[in-house]
């Protein structure tokens, strides 16, 4: 018998197999031994990330020195993403909760099941460690992602900053606020920089690095924390544990529903690009970038 066999067997199946050896022993015993030998039940641990790109660590290094000089000159860091996608109604939530009775939800998740599909978008405030979600009902295209981040600057109550003449966004390498997409910069000239008069700076994590965005670890992780196993069966009680998303080091959260409808696949021309007021970094170029108001629209 091959180690790869071995290691498929159940408990019952290897006391079998020894037993045909002339080697009497119960179950139970074969799983205390395998103890004693330090084998346990394990399932696979994600951890490799392929070939890291070659600038991987340099662009680490330039976000975390842009950051500190933003942060110390006063002006507003933000950490923005989309949380994976929720269906609305009677579904299972992953993780468990404390109660005397289990919500009874669906066998199925359907999506024609559903009163809509959430789609969160996140802004962590780095300065005051307050996190922002715009919760959308249509598509997370780059259109959404900008109306989420002009949401958080407008809000009346936020905090404001010493100077707020510039923003550094951080944003992973992939998704509607990608590097890739052009209607990503384009809506961030048009609605930021332009209609706004803010120098907006960019920068990507390298891919396959998304972990390391802070709204992910520092907002998002605590969100899934407080709704774990309680399903979200309408938008206004999801809004309700967003809201009610606390830390001990004293994150607070603000939530708003966008129920506007998105559309898919707009394409930004060759002569729309040209026109941005953009200027990419030495470093990292395709990751780093600044997008300046142009003067004919202020």
């Amino acid at each position: 018998m091959s180690d790869k066999k071995w290691i498929r067997s159940s408990l019952r199946q290897l006391a079998k197999s020894l037993g045909e050896l002339e080697y009497h022993i119960g179950y139970v015993t074969v799983g205390r031994l395998l103890g004693k030998l330090d084998y346990s039940l394990k399932s696979n641990r994600k951890r490799l990330t392929g070939p890291p790109h070659p600038d991987r660590d340099r662009q680490f290094r330039y976000i975390k020195r842009v950051a500190k000089l933003f942060l110390e000159a006063g002006y507003p860091v933000i950490s923005v993403d989309s949380k994976k996608k929720e269906l609305i109604g009677d579904f299972k939530n992953p993780g468990r909760t404390w109660c005397r009775h289990p919500d009874e939800v669906n066998v199925h998740d359907f999506r024609q099941d559903a009163l809509g599909r959430a789609v969160p978008y996140g802004i962590y405030d780095l300065w005051h460690n307050l996190g922002y979600v715009t919760v959308g009902t249509s598509a997370d295209t780059s259109e959404f992602a900008v109306d989420a981040i002009v949401w958080w600057w407008k809000l009346e109550d936020r905090p404001r900053f010493l100077d707020q003449s510039k923003v550094l966004i951080l944003s992973d390498a992939g998704g509607s606020d990608g590097y890739r997409p052009r209607l990503w910069k384009k809506e961030l000239q048009e609605k930021l920089a332009d209609q706004l008069g803010i120098e907006v700076m960019v920068c990507h994590f390298p891919t396959g690095a998304s972990k390391w965005n802070p709204v992910e670890h520092r907002l998002f992780s605590y969100i899934s924390l407080n709704w774990a196993g309680k399903p979200l069966r309408t938008f206004e009680t999801m809004l309700g544990y967003i809201q009610g998303t606390t830390t001990e080091t004293g994150l607070k959260v603000k939530a708003c529903l966008l129920d506007r409808v998105y559309a898919r696949g707009i394409k930004v021309s060759d002569k729309e690009m040209t026109a941005l007021n953009l200027e990419r970094r030495k470093i990292c170029p395709n990751w780093n970038y600044v997008i300046k108001p142009r003067l004919a629209s202020l």
